[in-house]
């Protein structure tokens, strides 16, 4: 989330938030929003706290650009995904796999959105609750493609499947995160082997 320029140098401030943002939603999505502090950040930046007050007004503002880049990141990468030929079980192999590959080395981007220590009202709540949506929206259509290939458009069918398709993201991504030395080609050859044992041949 880039906020208007207070410098007449734009590029410097843009620059800036970008570092601070670098450090700022490792430091969150690792120790989580209670243990965090705008000191600590600002010491990881080389900055003064007061320079993160300027951009980002509050430690709660900061968390709220972080999830806004976090987000945007994870939705336009399944949303790349959703804009190609893949449909069924392969979209969703495919879904796996780019969130897999983006998540590799910043696997705490993740943990922002399931941070129970960050306020669960306000702009915070808020923001989690749009990237939700609007990632849930392409699971459900992607589901809704899976079940149509399947003779089922029964929405309430659709519904249900799509919770157990969005369970079961959340379940490998909890895992791989539990299990660090699991790269993520390895991660998504376990997923190929889990899934064809529940589905069937994958055709991957």
């Amino acid at each position: 989330m880039v906020r208007p320029h207070a410098r007449t140098n734009g590029v410097y401030r843009v620059d800036g938030e970008r570092q601070i943002l670098e450090i700022a939603y490792e430091q969150f999505g690792t120790l989580g929003f209670a243990a965090t502090s705008v000191a600590a950040v600002a010491e990881k930046a080389g900055i003064s706290k007061p320079l993160i007050y300027n951009y980002f007004t509050s430690k709660e503002g900061l968390y709220e650009a972080c999830l806004d880049r976090g987000g945007a990141i994870l939705a336009e990468e399944i949303e790349r995904i959703a804009a190609g030929d893949a449909v069924g079980i392969e979209r969703g192999m495919q879904t796996l796999g780019g969130m897999f590959a983006l998540l590799e080395s910043q696997r705490y981007l993740w943990r922002l959105f399931f941070d129970t220590t960050a306020p669960s009202t306000g702009p915070i709540a808020d923001s989690i609750a749009s990237y939700a949506d609007r990632i849930g929206k392409l699971a459900e259509e992607g589901v809704a493609e899976l079940m149509a290939l399947a003779d089922n458009t029964d929405p309430l069918d659709v519904s249900a499947m799509t919770t157990v398709w969005l369970g079961i993201v959340d379940s490998l991504m909890g895992w791989w995160l539990e299990h660090p030395d699991e790269s993520a080609e390895e991660m998504m050859q376990r997923c190929i082997r889990l899934l064809t044992a529940l589905f069937g041949d994958t055709s991957l």
